[in-house]
């Protein structure tokens, strides 16, 4: 199954950090649970990476009033041998 990283911002400011946590314990349990958030170091954003079936699932985790600005990337791994030939492919 697909794995994304879900990135939800917020405005730096007091009240901006309240109405998303305060939306978040009201609508996104998984966020409450799982999520890592940067705003004590200043920087006002929360990560939480999922496996759900696609992007747009992935979204749908994020509380409404934080999900247009939200960011969702679908994550993926290479093994030594792939990143070897996808180099050997761009050096043609």
């Amino acid at each position: 199954m697909p794995r994304y990283l879900i990135e939800a911002s917020h405005d730096d400011e007091y009240h901006a950090c309240q109405r998303a946590l305060d939306s978040i314990v009201k609508r996104g349990a998984h966020f409450v649970e799982y999520a890592e958030w940067g705003c004590k170091d200043g920087v006002h954003t929360g990560w939480l990476i999922a496996e759900v079936p696609d992007r747009k699932m992935a979204r749908m985790i994020v509380p409404p009033e934080l999900r247009d600005g939200c960011r969702v990337v679908e994550l993926n791994r290479w093994t030594r041998d792939e990143v070897v030939a996808m180099l050997a492919a761009l050096r043609g």
